[in-house]
């Protein structure tokens, strides 16, 4: 089986290392999914639109949030490439209450000459919306820096961009992770990859431990992907991730998102991008994106609020190291958003799990095709019950964000 996948894997040293010795590794760690049922795609009873005509840009990365009057706001970059692309902004689009189709898309951020990327979106409890996105400071992912836009509900209501009324950065400081990250690492190495390792790697690895020395690359890199999870404490978490050790961490805020600051990582051979959702015992789930040879979503929880992380494990959902979502919805169920594949992007699929994740017995998928890319979705709940889906839509034609809504008894079959 071919586990290197340059374009969709890890892009630095320690990444490339870790993939090329974990060619020969199945995946470990505890079953979260059992038996599933799997209903046939059928389009009957799902809405589904383009936010915009097939494009030949570059567009990526979508979110999605809906405003206690029901309308919906779309958010995604655009360019000609991503992060080596110094053109690349982030857009919008409008889809108001009562309209039949999406806004014209319209300019949310744009530092010049900078490549501005991954996107996500929360609408706090007054109504605010946040944005983030990270800028890109020297064409490569490690180089990112997660920044945020504020609006208020009055500012809302025009036909283009929001009025921000404040912006800023979400600078992290962790708590020097240096020898925890290689203790870690080294024990998972130990546990799961054939010794002794070959010399050239050995050195490759030596040389990625420097890095975790440097406080720049602790500090500098991390980036959303996911939205935000609210904790019934009122606790914000943004879920960020870095490609310079392939390992996931929080952004907390206790204070509505005036200060921010860094959870313990969570490490594993490759976990990023991760999804959060919380069981009625308090525990929280982090379902996130396969960055090593797994092909499996990788898990991890917390038992305080945020702070600390198990070691990531894989389930047993297939992942071909591309982004995923999740939801906690109104009835307790949990619904996750994938590409359920080894290989490609081909597919996407809804899992709904009605016992907080402990097994998934439905699953339907929504885009299913020899060809393409339907990937990097975004899933929330409306206030109706609805779940509002976007994802980027690859084509031969162009690209595009597709927009689906559905019921949870679609995923059933009904």
């Amino acid at each position: 089986m071919k586990f290197l996948r340059l374009n969709l894997r890890k892009r630095d040293v320690f990444a490339a290392v870790l993939t090329s010795l974990l060619l020969t590794c199945n995946s470990t760690g505890k079953l979260h999914a059992q038996s599933v049922e799997t209903i046939e795609t059928n389009p009957k009873n799902v809405h589904e639109e383009f936010v915009f005509p097939l494009n030949t840009q570059h567009n990526h990365a979508p979110g999605i949030v809906e405003f206690p009057n029901g309308d919906l706001l779309v958010s995604w970059y655009r360019g000609s490439g991503e992060r080596k692309a110094d053109d690349v902004v982030v857009l919008g689009a409008w889809k108001r209450n009562g309209s039949d189709k999406f806004s014209e898309p319209f300019v949310m951020a744009d530092q010049p000459d900078f490549p501005d990327c991954n996107t996500c979106m929360h609408v706090d409890k007054e109504g605010q919306l946040w944005l983030f996105w990270p800028t890109i400071i020297a064409n490569s992912w490690e180089s990112c820096l997660t920044r945020y836009r504020m609006a208020k509900p009055e500012d809302l209501n025009g036909p283009g961009a929001p009025k921000w009324r404040s912006e800023g950065l979400v600078l992290l400081k962790p708590a020097d992770f240096a020898d925890e990250a290689e203790a870690t690492f080294t024990k998972l190495l130990k546990e799961r990859v054939p010794q002794p390792l070959p010399p050239g790697l050995q050195e490759e690895f030596e040389n990625a431990k420097k890095q975790l020395r440097e406080k720049l690359y602790q500090r500098l890199g991390w980036q959303p992907r996911c939205k935000p999870t609210v904790l019934p404490s009122g606790r914000i978490l943004l879920p960020l991730y870095t490609d310079t050790f392939s390992i996931s961490i929080m952004a907390i805020s206790d204070d509505g998102g005036h200060s921010w600051y860094a959870s313990k990582p969570i490490y594993g051979l490759g976990n990023i991008q991760p999804s959060v959702l919380r069981r009625n015992d308090g525990t929280l789930v982090a379902y996130m994106r396969d960055n090593g040879p797994a092909n499996r979503v990788q898990v991890s929880e917390s038992k305080d609020e945020g702070i600390t992380w198990s070691v990531s494990e894989s389930n047993e959902i297939l992942n071909p190291g591309s982004g995923l979502d999740a939801v906690r919805l109104q009835n307790g169920h949990w619904v996750l958003l994938l590409n359920d594949t080894l290989d490609g992007r081909n597919r996407l699929t809804l899992y709904l799990s009605e016992d907080e994740g402990q097994s998934w017995k439905w699953k339907r998928s929504i885009e299913d095709h020899p060809q393409g890319s339907y990937h990097y979705p975004c899933l929330i709940q409306g206030k109706s019950g609805e779940l509002h889906l976007v994802y980027s839509y690859f084509v031969d034609e162009g690209k595009t964000m597709k927009y689906v809504r559905l019921g949870e008894d679609w995923i059933k079959g009904n």
